[in-house]
């Protein structure tokens, strides 16, 4: 195989916390795309299971503008890598893809997809013949190529196409009952209210549940109504006024959100309120782990509930902390039996499912904790809260940074001399694991996390309190922390 003369030297391509990511047309384009591809698709070959017998490599795309078109561009790139690209026939989510690359047998996978960051961005995931995210390792190997030159002429020919929703939805058929799932949904006469936000999970759910669900949003539309497709609160007022409203109406709603490529769930309970996975996780957890044949331990990144770590202690299952980022909790999921794991940003993936984040997946079973407990959603995760005596509240602020030099300093600035008190709270204890995270009060309930993010130019600020009030205190402290550097 020779080198490809007519592509330059690619710039600096770096991979963050899941897959390589950019701002289309001008770090996302082509001819980068072509050299992503092809580096990603040598490592693949280069790192295969001895016995694996596939050359086949997956090729799905979301819904973003160009995605499809890209696609093309990776399975022509992988076709040039003497391997074999199959190509989604559609748009279709990241946690689909990654479960054909299982059906399948295939070496691993490429997705083209941005996931929740903003229109504007595109980028590419990499997954192993697991239908993992690959490793820190696997992508600075990638990187070293990239760095090389290391690029091979894309191959001609026809590319395949294949349906991987079908397989999947079949899979997901025998992991839920779904079909008593329908009929609790019926017998209690509650609705499900579907925000895909625009992105590649559309209709997955109602094809397996009926019309119990209703979607909204489901259309394509690469602008994803002039927002980011990322289910928070602050994303979802659509979804939010119709719970709202259904419940004037004296109807009872159940109301779920996804990510651009699926792989991240949030959720609306009955009145309204917004529910990330920091209460969706406990109230799974509290779901799977009776059940004596799903062992394991729970594995929650750093930036998780402390209501995790409590209802996983009243079940006898213990909790494993690892940094931001899915990848870490796959990475143990090939270590040891892991009941599931999950992220405060949406992601949740299960030990008997895949080493992958699924929000489909993770809906159904929520809805069957609802339905098998017989109560909606906010009443479900009161009853959890009081249980564990932890009723508490959780934001997340996301800062822009004009000048770079501000990471520099804010981290120079709280490894040399950590805040003693933040908001009139004493700060008890300080997690250097990912980012900073501060302990504060008690020590139990009461937490700031200062983390850069490693998929966009952000400052994450994450709080966890017993109050709203505490949780806004907090953060505006941080915020104004910040700004003063």
């Amino acid at each position: 195989m020779s080198l490809l003369p007519l592509i330059p030297p690619c710039g600096t391509i770096r991979f963050g916390t899941d897959g390589w990511r950019g701002v289309l047309g001008l770090d996302v384009t082509t001819t980068t795309v072509l050299q992503v591809a092809s580096a990603a698709a040598q490592e693949l070959a280069a790192t295969a299971p001895w016995d694996l017998k596939s050359r086949e490599v997956v090729i799905g795309f979301d819904c973003r503008f160009l995605a499809p078109e890209l696609g093309e561009v990776a399975a022509a790139a992988v076709q040039g890598c003497h391997l074999v690209p199959v190509l989604t026939a559609d748009p279709t989510p990241t946690p689909v893809v990654s479960w054909a690359v299982r059906h399948r047998q295939a070496m691993g996978a490429l997705v083209i997809t941005a996931s929740h960051n903003p229109p504007e961005w595109l980028g590419l995931k990499i997954k192993d013949s697991l239908g993992s995210s690959v490793d820190s390792q696997f992508t600075a190997r990638v990187e070293r190529r990239l760095d090389s030159g290391s690029v091979i002429p894309p191959g001609p020919g026809p590319i395949s196409r294949f349906d991987a929703w079908g397989p999947y939805l079949k899979k997901l058929s025998q992991r839920v009952d779904y079909q008593g799932l329908k009929q609790g949904l019926q017998r209690l006469g509650w609705k499900v209210l579907v925000d895909p936000m625009h992105g590649a999970a559309a209709g997955g759910l109602p094809r397996l549940l009926g019309p119990q669900v209703v979607e909204i949003r489901s259309q394509r539309d690469p602008l994803f109504g002039g927002g980011a497709p990322e289910p928070l609160a602050c994303n979802l007022t659509e979804l939010i006024s119709m719970v709202k409203g259904a419940r004037a109406a004296g109807q009872t709603v159940v109301g779920l959100a996804f990510d651009g490529d699926g792989d991240r769930l949030a959720a609306v309970d009955e009145t309204g309120a917004f529910c990330s996975t920091q209460q969706l996780i406990p109230l799974l957890i509290d779901h799977l782990s009776p059940s004596t044949t799903e062992p394991g331990v729970v594995v929650k990144t750093v930036s998780g509930s402390d209501l995790m770590s409590a209802v996983a202690a009243e079940h006898n299952r213990q909790v494993v902390e690892t940094a931001v980022g899915f990848k870490h909790i796959a990475a143990l999921m090939g270590q040891k039996p892991v009941l599931l794991g999950g992220e405060e940003s949406g992601g949740v993936g299960f030990g008997c499912h895949m080493p992958e984040r699924d929000g489909l997946f993770a809906a159904l079973l929520v809805l069957e904790a609802l339905v098998n407990a017989g109560q909606p959603l906010g009443q479900r995760v009161a009853s959890l809260q009081q249980r564990s005596g932890l009723a508490l509240h959780y934001d997340r602020l996301d800062l822009h940074l004009k000048d770079p030099s501000t990471r520099n300093r804010l981290m120079a600035a709280l490894a040399q001399e950590p805040p003693q008190t933040i908001a009139g709270q004493p700060v008890v204890d300080v997690n250097c694991r990912d980012g900073i995270k501060l302990r504060l009060g008690n020590g139990l309930g009461h937490w700031l996390m200062l983390r850069f993010s490693g998929t966009e130019p952000l400052l994450r600020l994450y709080c966890e309190a017993p109050s709203l009030e505490k949780v806004q205190d907090t953060l505006n402290w941080a915020k104004g922390f910040v700004q003063g550097l």
